[in-house]
């Protein structure tokens, strides 16, 4: 039987890459992450989100995924950085948000997915 993975450390990796620009793994997101991007897409369609974001951890490594509605991708610090001009002033305080919730997710192998909707200040 595998042992269950730790949030904890989970939670820890997460922080360390998204809030201490730690590196990323593109073979991660190549193995996790990029077969489902059109169904990801379909999905932030369907919901009228801005963006999507896709968070996965293996085995230490993390990996991150951003779909805008235009469809355009953004792969792990590309990501993180077009995640933080979304978020701007709230990227810290959304992820700090998010994190705990995130690792609980990944700690069950459930890829941590992410709609977003923005709210106009016009």
């Amino acid at each position: 039987m595998n042992k269950p993975k730790s949030k904890k450390r989970i939670e820890n990796l997460l922080r360390k890459a998204l809030l201490q620009n730690g590196k990323m793994e593109y073979g991660l997101y190549e193995y996790e992450l990029e077969e489902h991007i059109d169904y990801w897409y379909k999905g932030l369609k369907a919901d009228r989100d801005e963006f999507v974001f896709v968070v996965t951890e293996n085995r230490g490594h993390v990996a991150m995924l951003l779909i805008t509605d235009k469809k355009n991708i953004y792969i792990n610090e590309a990501a993180r950085e077009r995640l933080a001009e979304f978020w701007h002033k709230s990227y810290n305080i959304n992820l700090e948000r998010l994190i705990p919730m995130m690792a609980e997710e990944l700690a069950n192998d459930i890829l941590s997915v992410n709609g977003v909707k923005t709210v106009s200040n016009h």
